[in-house]
């Protein structure tokens, strides 16, 4: 089998429908589509193998001198301009906002000369693994295989070539063809002309739509092109029928060029629910906000000894993990996976996430019911009973469970807000002012816990866990959760300890991979590449963090020097992936990242608003006392 004919992972950009999206490559490829959502089988899976796993290219049929690409304006159309010997000619890629069926369009613009464009569509149902029957009909193809269907309507003819469907074709300046592909059941009729809709007015109603939705937004002037690009990205990335918002709409994007770390992003994480909901509201997104924060209590409501730490889109629980070893993998990296058996895990983290985030939602009067409040005090009781056990940790690292730091401050954080949440409600509070103080002497019980056994006596900084003397950048949370003061010495020399251990070109490591024999998942012969560690590249949220962390120790020159740097990164298009790979300079990890943008809003915030930005006032509202 052919191994990668995708791209850098930083030549696709994304097109979406809010509920679904699809990579297209600077090629004029789309690579990876799942359908009819975000969470359900590719019909394009190229990315993780090749041609014959699914794609659909429409490019020039000769040589290409050059590549334009841009997104039309503050929207998700994507425009691609192919310069050749004969002509210029772009490629306009989009999804209409969904009113029943899901569709791609496709408007082929002729802009100089007469162009000979190639048009290859192979349909691969189930990840690449079902070859559809295929019937012509007036105007297009039908391709069924299994539950799943699509329409082809072309403006061209189109022939079968060696399970292909394939056109060529001339295309005069001035001139413009349209092409839509349409998902549908395949014990329904295809639709019709009218369900689907003309492609011309729909690329107008699309771009009205997305224009209309980022004008209202509130962002930093000196970077305001970035936050919003930042923001219709998350727009892109959110299932709008329920608010959830999925970390990447990608599986198995490796974090190391051929190695094992390939996982199932296409969920939405509690993990880090209260930094999106900063970013949605410092923006102004306050109905997205909203309906992130229902989603969250909808999807972990029942027994708080069940929460997971992560949910499909609509909020289901069973992630089952497996593996689809019938594809190679992105440049061969292997395994590819899809479910996400992380969902298992105990991560202790989570709850001290979903009070934040409650505590958040009320201090803001977001609708907040008499099952809100039986919700935080269900998870609250449940943390006083499991908040001294180890856990899996906010990495899911696949080993034994330790005594995390960050799992530990953030059961301080579940109890801290509890706390917060009944004192400020004063006579709406459900619990008596009596009745806090078991609830503030155990916030104090685990904040000294932590400072005595989470702490390296030597460097006088925090570490990965109990009894260890690593560093894991999730230390960079506790001054942002508020946990210690930015002037306290652990903080600072928490701070300095990462700079100086984690920090490679500028890019914070999660932690040491090549100092963790006991992460079952490093692979290779474990050892060190240009000081990089095996298995993953450095991850771009963390470094949003250290950047976070950097205003509010008072560090702003140097917060705005790593900020600008990050913000160099992003690809022509503005979009960052989860990881960048310092020795190869690209991109890795799932594409695109969705708390990688959150990460670069927020910091944009925290530069631009200082003491008013997001970090500042939810570390200084809820320092312990």
């Amino acid at each position: 089998m052919l191994v990668g004919v995708t791209l850098p992972i930083e030549q696709y950009g994304l097109i979406g429908d809010t509920e679904t999206a699809a990579l297209v490559g600077s090629d004029g490829s789309i690579d990876w589509l799942c359908l009819p959502r975000f969470d359900q089988p590719a019909c394009f899976a190229a990315l993780l193998g090749d041609e014959s796993n699914g794609r659909w290219k429409i490019a020039p049929f000769g040589e290409t001198s050059s590549v334009r690409r841009a997104y039309r304006d503050d929207t998700m159309v994507l425009e691609t301009e192919f310069t050749t010997p004969t002509g210029v000619v772009a490629v306009i890629d989009f999804m209409p906002i969904r009113d029943a069926v899901p569709s791609i369009m496709r408007i082929v613009e002729c802009r100089s000369g007469v162009v000979k464009m190639h048009m290859d569509l192979r349909v691969r149902f189930d990840y690449g693994s079902i070859v559809p029957w295929v019937r012509a009909v007036p105007g297009g193809i039908v391709a069924v295989g299994g539950a799943d269907a699509v329409m082809l309507r072309s403006p061209v003819p189109v022939v079968g070539e060696a399970l292909a469907t394939v056109a060529t074709f001339d295309v005069p300046a001035g001139e413009a063809l349209a092409f839509s592909l349409t998902w549908f059941p395949s014990f329904d009729a295809p639709p019709s002309n009218d369900e689907i809709g003309d492609p011309y007015i729909a690329l107008e109603h699309a771009m009205a739509w997305w224009r209309d939705w980022i004008r209202t937004c509130t962002v930093p002037e000196e970077w305001a092109a970035a936050c919003r690009r930042s923001l219709l990205t998350l727009k892109a990335l959110t299932f709008g029928p329920t608010g959830g918002i999925v970390a990447a709409p990608t599986t198995s994007l490796p974090e190391f060029i051929g190695g094992v770390r390939n996982w199932d992003y296409r969920y939405c994480w509690l993990r880090d629910a209260t930094f999106t909901l900063h970013a949605l509201l410092d923006a102004g997104y306050r109905h997205e906000a909203e309906a992130w924060s229902q989603w969250l209590r909808r999807s972990v409501a029942g027994s708080p000894d069940e929460l997971q730490i992560m949910y499909s889109v609509i909020g289901e629980r069973r992630l089952t993990e497996g593996v689809l070893d019938w594809l190679p993998g992105y440049e061969g990296s292997k395994p590819v996976r899809i479910g996400n058996a992380a969902s298992e895990q105990f991560q202790l983290d989570v709850y001290g996430e979903t009070l934040d985030m409650l505590y958040c939602a009320r201090a803001v009067q977001m609708s907040f019911s008499a099952d809100s409040w039986d919700l935080a005090r269900f998870l609250v009781e449940h943390v006083r009973k499991v908040w001294a056990e180890p856990d899996d940790g906010i990495w899911e690292v696949r080993g034994p469970r330790r005594h995390f730091v960050h799992s530990k401050v953030m059961a301080w954080v579940a109890v801290d807000r509890w706390v917060r949440m009944n004192e400020e409600a004063g006579d709406e509070a459900p619990v008596g002012f009596d009745e806090l103080e078991p609830w503030r002497e155990l916030r104090a019980t685990i904040h000294a816990e932590v400072c005595a056994k989470g702490l390296d006596p030597v460097r006088g900084c925090f570490t990965q866990s109990f009894g260890s003397t690593d560093l894991d950048a999730s230390l960079l949370v506790l001054l942002l959760v508020g946990f210690l003061p930015a002037d306290d010495p652990r903080i600072i020399a928490t701070v300095a300890a990462i700079e100086q251990d984690l920090l490679v070109d500028g890019f914070v490591l999660r932690y040491r991979t090549d100092v963790a024999p006991d992460d079952a998942l490093l692979t290779g012969d474990g050892s060190s590449v240009d000081g990089l560690p095996p298995g993953e590249g450095a991850f771009f949220l963390t470094t949003f963090w250290f950047v976070d962390n950097l205003v509010l120790l008072g560090r702003i020159d140097d917060a705005r020097e790593r900020f600008e740097a990050l913000l160099s990164l992003r690809n022509d298009v503005g979009l960052l992936s989860e990881e960048w790979d310092v020795t190869d300079r690209r991109m890795v990890g799932n594409f695109p990242q969705a708390f990688s943008h959150i990460g670069l809003l927020n910091s944009a915030s925290n530069i631009a608003r200082g003491l008013e930005g997001p970090a500042a006032k939810r570390a200084s509202g809820a320092r312990n006392k």
